[in-house]
């Protein structure tokens, strides 16, 4: 399985929307593209349908550095929940 990284910009914010599985493999592109686009993205999560554990700590991270997060699937939220929990 890979992932996708579509980007869709306006005038507030640009979102990425990642689709497919999420491994820290692609960690480094996403990464890019996070900078590359400045501190208005968002991640939309819709199309998730796996994720490692270095994706999930690194999704916590964005979180708490003020990332915003649409459509993250419930098992996800949970499993950064517990991460930050550790």
């Amino acid at each position: 399985m890979t992932c996708k990284i579509a980007r869709q910009a306006d005038e507030h914010h640009t979102t990425l929307r990642l689709i497919g599985s999420l491994h820290a493999a692609h960690l480094e592109a996403l990464q890019a593209h996070m900078e590359s686009n400045g501190p208005r993205t968002v991640l939309d999560l819709d199309e998730v349908t796996l994720v490692d554990v270095e994706v999930v700590r690194f999704l916590g991270t964005c979180e708490k550095e003020g990332t915003a997060r649409l459509h993250c699937p419930p098992y996800i939220r949970e499993w950064i929940s517990r991460e930050q929990q550790i």
